[in-house]
């Protein structure tokens, strides 16, 4: 297998800029809880052919989520985790054997309104976050990060809803994505993704992502509980409404 240092097409400059992205992405994603995943893909949408984007930004997302999650592996709730394995393989196998085309507005109009509902919507009842429920939003969530790559939102939003102390909100949700993300090397192998083009690149933004967790987490002594709530809430919000403005973009309500 011949290994490019670059993929063909793809600019010295392009690279450059992606792997700054990387280590940006990274330290939002530490610091405040979500949002650098879908900073990196829409970045990545901007420069790269459509047909590698979700491959390598999920590829990407999984190293960068592995590495945070080692840096805060005491602060992960491993029974969260135990749930949402079984719903991960679940919500894989289903989005590989099914490959739906369905229209990227309608994912996005969905994820939006779910992640404002568990920002600012009651609190989701004991059953809800139990292991259950837990299995269940994995499962769905999983099965839509093969076909868009913003289910990061609403993942933190929903582990948002079982925790307060953000070290494990940030420790849980980065080893939950982790999970999430590592489906897709397989199933997107499988599928014929030219993974040796384009592996330098990958491993180099996950160093980069590295370097950016190391940075986030940093930030994150800096806040307290109550307020990185506030932040989190904020920024998920932010990334609701934009959702929501490209599907109204698209003609999602026509």
């Amino acid at each position: 297998m011949e290994i490019a240092l670059l993929p063909d097409g793809l600019a010295a400059g392009v690279a450059l800029l992606l792997l700054l992205a990387s280590v940006l992405g990274s330290m939002i994603s530490a610091s405040l809880g979500a949002g650098g995943g879908l900073l990196l893909i829409v970045i990545m949408a901007s420069w790269m052919p459509p047909a590698a984007i979700i491959p390598v930004h999920g590829l990407v997302q999984l190293g960068s989520n592995c590495g945070r999650a080692a840096l805060t592996w005491r602060h992960v709730d491993w029974k969260v985790i135990a749930a949402f394995a079984p719903g991960v393989v679940l919500g894989a196998s289903l989005g590989a054997w099914l490959l739906v085309d369905l229209p990227a507005q309608i994912w996005q109009l969905t994820i939006a309104l779910f992640v404002l509902f568990l920002c600012w919507g009651p609190k989701l009842p004991k059953a809800a976050i139990g292991a259950p429920g837990i299995v269940i939003a994995s499962a769905f969530t999983s099965f839509i990060s093969l076909f868009v790559g913003a289910s990061g939102p609403l993942v933190a939003a929903f582990i948002k809803q079982i925790h307060r102390d953000r070290f494990s909100t940030i420790a849980t949700f980065s080893t939950a994505m982790a999970l999430q993300h590592a489906p897709k090397a397989l199933v997107f192998g499988l599928t014929g993704f030219m993974l040796s083009d384009w592996l330098v690149l990958i491993v180099a933004m996950i160093g980069c992502g590295f370097i950016g967790t190391w940075l986030g987490l940093r930030l994150l002594k800096a806040f307290s509980d109550q307020r990185f709530g506030m932040v989190l809430n904020l920024l998920l919000t932010a990334l609701a409404l934009r959702l929501l403005w490209q599907a109204a973009a698209a003609g999602v309500w026509w």
